[in-house]
């Protein structure tokens, strides 16, 4: 299978004064069925659906969205706008409303699976289904810290409190960015470590060299606040289908699958072999052929 290349957004739309950028295809066809938007992890960019959105547009309208702080959108001091799940969740349901204009099923990877839910929550009528790809369990988030050790608990909020700390955190972020950090960090998430490219990794680190990309990465490692993915599952106000790369080393499927099929919104718990955290760039024929077959009408 050949993809078309999206390494980085071609349309912008302008939310709150700030600049947002997504990429489309297939806008002309398949009126009948909602569309699909899809939202990617940490770091990542519309770049990171390059092997999904020229399939999925074969029988689906089909949007790519930055978050705000990655990819091509922009990255506002945090003092200004605050890099949360709710400001993401609101971009996101916004995004539906006033580009899409339509009924929209939400496909996340990692926390932008917690995003999809969000936004879902923020805009059931227009969100109509989630699809949530490895989501993020936010094992850090403060409620899920209660149980942890005491001295784990302390020593979240030293590393946190030391990254706090701009000249530190430009430091650790600097070395974080350079082309073999990226590739070990990738090594560590994916399984099949053909997939990472140059191309992959290009993707990452240009939106990583904006002059605020350091305060974005700042405020996101602070932030131990915000929904749990299993406080969205409980008021999803929509179906959700859950698939999961067995191979995640950061995310273990085994506690998502412990934790989300215990909740009626999830309607399907699919395991993907042999993919680590990011099956949609590891396994994308895997994941578009599932795509297809869970979203048909």
């Amino acid at each position: 299978m050949i993809f078309t290349y999206r390494k980085f957004a071609d349309r912008f739309w302008t939310w709150r004064g700030y600049e947002i950028g997504y990429c489309a295809e297939g806008l002309t066809e398949n009126l009948d069925k909602p569309a699909l938007v899809l939202i990617h992890g940490f770091g990542a960019s519309v770049g990171h659906w390059r092997k999904n959105v020229p399939v999925l547009a074969q029988e689906f309208r089909v949007y790519a969205i930055d978050l705000l702080g990655f990819g091509s959108s922009a990255q506002p001091n945090p003092s200004d706008l605050a890099y949360t799940f709710e400001t993401w969740g609101q971009q996101v349901a916004d995004f539906v409303r006033e580009v899409v204009g339509d009924r929209a099923i939400l496909i996340g990877n990692s926390i932008g699976a917690v995003v999809a839910m969000q936004a879902a929550v923020y805009s059931p009528d227009p969100i109509v289904k989630t699809v949530l790809i490895n989501c993020s369990l936010r094992l850090l988030q403060e409620q899920n810290q209660l149980a942890m050790p005491w001295f784990k608990r302390v020593g979240v909020k030293v590393v946190q409190n030391i990254l706090g700390v701009r000249a530190i955190a430009k430091l650790f972020f600097d070395r974080v960015r350079q082309p073999r950090s990226v590739k070990q960090i990738l090594s560590q998430a994916y399984f099949h470590k053909e997939a990472i490219t140059d191309e992959l990794i290009e993707i990452l680190i240009k939106p990583a060299q904006n002059p605020h990309a350091v305060d974005v990465f700042m405020a996101f490692v602070r932030y131990s606040q915000g929904p749990r993915p299993e406080d969205l599952l409980a008021i999803l106000p929509c179906d959700a289908i859950v698939l999961w790369g067995d191979r995640d080393p950061w995310e273990p499927i085994s506690l998502g699958r412990a934790s989300f099929t215990k909740f009626t919104a999830v309607k399907e718990f699919i395991a993907i072999a042999n993919a680590g955290h990011c099956p949609q760039d590891e396994v994308p024929e895997v994941v578009n052929e599932i795509l297809l077959r869970v979203l048909a009408p």
